[in-house]
């Protein structure tokens, strides 16, 4: 009888050829499916945002909007796409002698790019589309307070939120490597999203998103005024308060993925056993 999912050790494997698959993608294909993901990312932030704008209670708001947002993930792993977060698993590659520092980089470098060209053309279309109007400009106006708690963040917040973050995600990512078929990729996708977003960690790609959201929303004063936010904040709205946060969580992003998924596993299932077993 066929396995239904693969062992820990095989999952490292697994892990780790994909690494190498992915160093192989023409440049053109690493940004083309970089797109693709900040695309799928931000469908599931939107989503989620218009499902729970209106809900008042916070636990409740966390639990509505961590239903909904795993959605980019399951599209990400299922479909096909480069997901920055996802690739910082790369490091087991990368350790293991398969791949380069310079073809990892690479990879992450023109991912990175596509991620954020993804969340802006996502995010520049449905400002046009007249969706962040509605519950009279609520919906823009959560849009713009999202935004404005992120930009608030101190560095230290950013980086330690964003390695908690990614360890999470990329136990996900891991995890569906375990699965062989559809029904178990989108369940393991869906538990690990949905505490990490409950919990309110920060990751890099959806913050592509959730930022150029909310600058789009801010140039509308209807939603600035739903908003109620103080002119001090808002100040902090704009693409210099956003990579004062998305570049940290990127830092921190690659350290809980890379460093405590990635690096570790490896050193379990394949550096021990060899020391053990030479």
């Amino acid at each position: 009888m066929e396995k239904r999912m693969l062992s820990p050790k095989e999952i490292t494997d697994a892990v780790i050829n994909a690494g190498i698959s992915k160093v192989k993608l023409s440049t053109l294909q690493m940004i083309l499916l970089g797109i693709m993901a900040g695309a799928f990312i931000a469908f599931g932030g939107f989503a989620s945002t218009v499902a729970s704008h209106s809900i008042s209670n916070v636990g409740v708001a966390k639990v509505v909007t961590a239903v909904v947002f795993p959605v980019g993930l399951m599209l990400v792993v299922i479909c096909g796409a480069e997901l920055f977060t996802g690739n910082s698993l790369m490091v087991a590659s990368l350790v293991d002698k398969k791949i380069t520092l310079g073809q990892l980089m690479k990879n992450w470098i023109l991912v990175y790019i596509g991620n954020l060209i993804g969340s802006i053309i996502i995010a520049f279309l449905i400002s046009q589309s007249g969706l962040l109007g509605m519950g009279v400009g609520a919906v823009g106006a959560t849009t713009i307070k999202i935004a404005s708690y992120k930009a608030g963040l101190s560095v230290s917040n950013c980086i330690s939120s964003g390695i908690l973050c990614n360890i999470v995600v990329c136990l996900a990512v891991w995890a569906n490597a375990a699965a062989k078929d559809v029904a178990g990729k989108v369940a393991i996708s869906f538990f690990p999203i949905m505490a990490f977003v409950i919990s309110g960690f920060e990751h890099s790609v959806a913050n592509m998103y959730y930022f150029s959201m909310g600058i789009f929303a801010k140039s509308n004063e209807v939603f600035v005024q739903a908003s109620k936010l103080s002119s001090e904040k808002l100040a902090n709205l704009n693409w210099a308060g956003a990579w004062g946060n998305i570049l940290p969580v990127t830092l921190g992003n690659i350290i809980g993925g890379g460093i405590f998924v990635a690096f570790t596993y490896w050193v379990i299932f394949k550096h021990a056993s060899t020391i053990e077993n030479p």
